[in-house]
């Protein structure tokens, strides 16, 4: 999650920031330049960095969850239903947290709760963005006719269904998922420390 993190920067600033500044016959050696800066990051930091994990500041894991949303939003061109993928990487990481610091069943599921409010408020968002996109954009009737086979013509108020009852649906998704996958990897983590190191009073996940 860390190391992609310089690379794909790194790759984009490169591409990017080189279109208005060279000619086009040599922005592939800017992306070169730029994909090489985030692997020099990568092995200068990266060991620290994951050595360091469970302890950065939470505003930091927070930051790069930002980035991976940002980047999936842009890559499958503004259709939020991707993103909720992210919910699997932020789950694994609060329930790798929740082990390592030793939390019991009661503080693992409230870090998994506002983990959820966090992922589910960014995946708002990024609805909201993909709402505005789509409704200011005069193709997107003929869009989805044309991408869900409808026999019939397909009117703003139904654009505005589809937005509200869709986006409902995977914000709810999202909630579950996040929590779920938080829960479960605490508990595969505590399973695996107790079959490695067994201790009476270790607790276990039962939830």
């Amino acid at each position: 999650m860390f190391g992609a993190v310089p690379v794909i920067a790194g790759f984009l600033a490169g591409w990017w920031i080189s279109i208005p500044l060279v000619p086009e016959s040599r922005i592939f050696l800017c992306v070169l330049a730029g994909l090489a800066g985030g692997l020099l990051i990568d092995m200068v930091f990266l060991r620290s960095w994951i050595h360091h994990a469970y302890s950065m500041k939470p505003y930091v894991w927070m930051a790069v969850y930002l980035f991976y949303s940002i980047g999936m939003f842009g890559f499958f061109m503004g259709v939020p239903v991707f993103n909720v993928l992210l919910a699997l990487p932020a789950g694994f990481f609060v329930g790798g947290w929740g082990a390592h610091h030793g939390a019991d069943i009661t503080r693992m599921r409230e870090a998994a709760r506002r983990c959820a409010v966090f992922t589910t408020g960014v995946l708002a968002l990024v609805c909201v963005a993909s709402a505005s996109i789509a409704l200011a954009s005069p193709s997107t009737a003929s869009d989805l006719q044309g991408m869900l086979r409808l026999p019939f013509w397909v009117t703003p108020a139904m654009i505005i269904g589809i937005i509200l009852s869709g986006g409902a649906l995977i914000l709810s998704f999202q909630w579950w998922l996040t929590i779920r996958c938080a829960e479960g990897a605490y508990g595969l983590f505590i399973a695996r420390a107790n079959a490695s190191t067994p201790h009476p009073g270790r607790s276990s996940f039962t939830g």
